[in-house]
């Protein structure tokens, strides 16, 4: 494995997880800035590191499997905290996290099969979208007389609309791969059949 700037940025967004956990549970209205502050931090290295990793001709196999895993991680875990507290919705926090699983595991059948599903801009759009609306939702105070809550809300149910959409967009491209059925198994089928 090569420890690339790329990879230790990459790697410590996974390393502040924990750290980002117990500062959330800490007592007092400094624990919504510190977190939210930590969360901010992480997202922008999820940007940084794949820019350094092209501009550098760093790209590698493990950045290429653990960013996305970092990534959904910390999306996850903030979610996950954001609604044990009765910060945002369950029903939210189950449509990012549901698509990102079905996604994930899309992917892999998909590379299992040589093909490549490309990330689109709604993709982008709603990861951006989802990074704000967290960073909002943590901050949970109100900055010169605006909710941060509100608006993160409001974001974060934009950005599952947009993480609605753009599952769909994947599952559409990728529709055809997934209902093709390979030459063996209908081979083997009719071998089978009296």
């Amino acid at each position: 494995m090569q420890w690339t700037i790329s990879n230790q940025l990459t790697f410590g967004r996974v390393a502040i997880i924990p750290v980002f956990i117990v500062v959330f549970y800490l007592p007092g209205e400094l624990s919504y800035w510190l977190s939210s502050l930590l969360f901010v931090l992480a997202a922008i290295t999820d940007w940084l590191d794949g820019y350094l990793a092209r501009t550098r001709g760093e790209v590698t196999a493990f950045g290429r499997f653990l960013d996305p895993v970092a990534d959904k991680l910390l999306v996850a875990a903030a979610l996950v905290l954001l609604v044990s507290e009765d910060m945002a919705p369950a029903i939210l926090a189950v449509i990012i996290i549901g698509r990102e699983i079905a996604i994930g595991a899309l992917r892999e059948w998909l590379a299992e099969h040589a093909t490549v599903v490309h990330v689109s801009w709604i993709g982008k759009w709603k990861t951006a979208l989802q990074m704000i609306a967290i960073s909002a939702l943590l901050l949970h105070v109100e900055v010169t007389g605006v909710s941060m809550h509100d608006v993160g809300l409001s974001l974060l149910w934009v950005a599952a609309a947009l993480t609605l959409w753009s599952g769909y967009d994947y599952m559409k491209d990728a529709w055809p791969e997934l209902m093709s059925r390979p030459e063996e198994a209908v081979k083997a089928e009719s071998e089978e059949a009296p």
